[in-house]
């Protein structure tokens, strides 16, 4: 089940935010009070926020959302331009613009502290927004997102990526073959890769279109991509994961030195992976960060022992 929650961004943009869970069930047992059910998380339990990348849309956080369901309040949100949310044609698709609607979400949402999960675009939103208000956030985890400037040869590249893609596609088949084999960028047959693109996928009149307009994610990709980083990555006082695809977009080296940068950064990596690692590999994905949310869990467990003067000697990780 999806339930979407309209939540309004800066400059008054509408944004679909998603919970991927099924509601909480109401035992008759017990005098009319909630029951957890075993699949969603009791009512007050901690948020996740999960943010997809450019192109991307909140039902591609679908299988991470549920499993997560069972012990937080996971809400994947719909970035502006994205998805179900306002495509403003006049709107603004700056780094500010995206942080603020993260920000405006977990506020509207009431989430916060939250963990905050982001993919490639929605990962630099979500350090971004970690570094501006530390008091939101408890957890950060970044899959292949790089901290490193582009450049503008990157930004001409994705211009003319754009430009051939065979629009409109007849059918989802098309685009999933397509996208999954016939696209220049793919470098070896990926089904999991047309799967993705499907997803972001509206049937129109003449045929099978994207449900955001190219040219506002290239105006929302050349916000970020002649900058680097890094200093917002130090800014993050929380701890952090850093998790790339073994052949994905972020390299081993550069991950790694982004764990360094990072005041309580640590690393994972996933086998098998390319830069959809969520996606195309949602087993190992969850076996990569799942330990990460044991371990901001215990923190948790233990400050509350600390602010309450009970069990063991509260000491905070640092």
């Amino acid at each position: 089940m999806a339930r979407r929650i309209d939540v309004t961004g800066t400059g008054g943009v509408r944004l679909a935010a998603w919970e991927f869970g099924d509601p909480p069930k109401t035992d008759p047992a017990q005098d009319g009070q909630g029951a957890h059910d075993g699949h969603t998380a009791p009512e007050g339990s901690p948020g996740v926020l999960l943010l997809h990348g450019l192109m991307g849309r909140a039902s591609h956080w679908a299988s991470t959302a549920r499993w997560l369901s069972a012990r937080y309040r996971a809400v994947a949100l719909d970035q502006r331009g994205h998805g179900r949310s306002d495509k403003p044609p006049q709107g603004a698709f700056t780094r500010d613009a995206y942080v603020d609607d993260a920000e405006a979400a977990l506020e509207e949402l009431g989430l916060a502290p939250v963990v905050l999960i982001g993919h490639a675009m929605g990962a630099l939103t979500a350090w971004q927004l970690a570094a501006k208000r530390p008091d939101l956030v408890r957890g950060l985890i970044i899959c292949d997102m790089r901290a490193s400037a582009l450049g503008a040869a990157s930004q001409r590249e994705w211009s003319q990526w754009f430009a051939s893609w065979p629009l409109p596609f007849a059918t989802l088949a098309d685009v999933r073959k397509w996208f999954g084999e016939d696209d220049p960028w793919v470098e070896r047959p990926n089904p999991a890769r047309g799967e993705f693109y499907a997803e972001v996928m509206a049937e129109s009149p003449d045929g099978w279109r994207p449900v955001f307009e190219p040219e506002q994610m290239l105006r929302s990709r050349e916000t970020w991509v002649y900058d680097a980083h890094w200093e917002e990555l130090a800014q993050v006082r929380c701890p952090a994961l850093v998790v790339r695809g073994l052949d994905g977009e972020l390299g081993r080296a550069e991950a790694q030195e982004m764990v360094r940068v990072l005041p309580r950064g640590q690393y994972a990596e996933v086998a098998d992976a390319g830069h959809l690692v969520h996606y195309d590999q949602p087993e190992a994905w969850r076996a990569a960060i799942e330990p990460f949310l044991d371990s901001l869990d215990s923190l948790s467990d233990r400050d509350r022992d600390r602010d309450s003067g009970g069990g063991g000697n509260g000491a905070r990780d640092s």
